[in-house]
C-alpha cells in the first residue's frame, strides 16, 4: 500500500524497462491483469495498482476525473521512484494513460490502449450517459446484467460460469457511490482526449474486439489516426473483456509492442 492509500504489486526483474497496467471501471489489478501479468513480468517490471475506491485502494477524497486519475498513477510512480513507464491501460484505464501522456509526457514511454472508447456518435453518447445516471440511481447492481451480456460473449459466460461470477462479485463490491463516479468520467471524460493538439507522439498500440459495442474498432483506429505513431489490432469475435476470456491473445501483442519500443 502507498502513502497515499493506493494498493499496488511490483513484479519482474529488478532494472527491466517498467510496464504499469491500468484497470478499468468496477474492476481491480487482480482480476483483470492476473493472467497477463505474469507473462508480462518475464521480460519488464510490472506494477499493477487499484484505482481510487477500488479492490483494496482508498476511497478518493475530492473530485474524480481524468486528471485525478492521473495524478493518482504519478504520485505513485514518484514514490517508487519510477521516472518513466509504458503504461498498457483497459477500457478506463486506456483514458487514463492518455490523459497521463498528455499532462506528463516525459513520465510515459509507450502507451497501450486496450478497448478503450473514444469519439462517441449523438445517439451513442447519450446511452452511455443513460447507463452512467442508472448507475448513479441505484449502484453497479442496477446495469450488472446486461453490463456481463456486453463484456462476455454468450459461450463464455455458459462455458465459464465460475469466471462470471467472480466478475460479477468484484464489481458489486464496489461503493455505489465511488462507482458512480468513475462511470460519470467513462461516460464523460472521453471528450476531452478527442484530438489532442499537438498529438499524441509516443509509440502506441491500439487494441480492441471485433464485438466491443462499448469501444469498437472504429474507435481504436480514431484513437490511432490522432497519434503520429500507432499499430491497431483488432481481436476478432471476442466482447469488452477478451482480455479475460483468451489473455493470451492480448499479452502476445502487448509484449511483442513493448518489447520492440522500450
Amino acid at each position: 500500500m502507498s502513502e497515499t492509500g493506493t494498493a499496488y504489486d511490483l513484479a519482474g526483474p529488478d532494472g527491466a524497462p517498467v510496464v504499469v497496467l491500468i484497470h478499468g471501471l468496477g474492476l481491480t489489478r487482480q482480476s483483470t491483469w492476473d493472467e497477463i501479468a505474469p507473462v508480462l513480468a518475464r521480460r519488464f517490471r510490472v506494477l499493477s495498482y487499484d484505482l481510487p475506491g477500488h479492490g483494496e485502494s482508498a476511497l478518493p477524497e475530492g473530485e474524480v476525473s481524468l486528471s485525478t486519475l492521473a495524478a493518482q498513477l504519478v504520485a505513485l510512480m514518484d514514490e517508487l521512484g519510477i521516472g518513466r513507464a509504458a503504461l498498457v491501460g483497459f477500457s478506463l484505464g486506456g483514458m487514463i494513460n492518455r490523459r497521463v501522456a498528455m499532462d506528463h509526457p516525459d513520465r510515459v514511454s509507450a502507451l497501450a490502449i486496450l478497448n478503450s472508447p473514444h469519439e462517441r456518435g449523438e445517439a451513442q453518447q447519450r446511452l452511455v450517459e443513460e447507463r452512467a445516471r442508472a448507475t448513479d440511481e441505484g449502484g453497479p447492481a442496477a446495469t450488472i446484467d446486461a453490463t456481463l451480456e456486453r463484456w462476455f460473449t454468450d459461450g463464455f459466460r455458459r462455458d465459464h460460469p465460475r469466471t462470471v461470477a467472480a466478475v460479477r462479485e468484484v464489481v458489486l463490491a464496489n461503493d455505489h457511490r465511488n462507482y458512480a463516479r468513475h462511470r460519470q468520467v467513462l461516460a464523460e471524460g472521453v471528450v476531452e482526449l478527442i484530438r489532442p493538439n499537438p498529438p499524441l507522439s509516443h509509440p502506441a498500440l491500439v487494441m480492441t474486439c471485433e464485438h466491443d459495442s462499448g469501444s469498437t474498432p472504429a474507435m481504436s483506429w480514431g484513437i490511432a489516426g490522432e497519434m503520429t505513431e500507432a499499430d491497431v489490432v483488432i481481436v476478432p469475435d471476442l466482447q469488452h473483456l477478451g482480455l479475460i476470456e483468451q489473455p493470451e491473445l492480448f499479452s502476445g501483442p502487448v509484449t511483442d509492442f513493448l518489447q520492440r519500443v522500450t
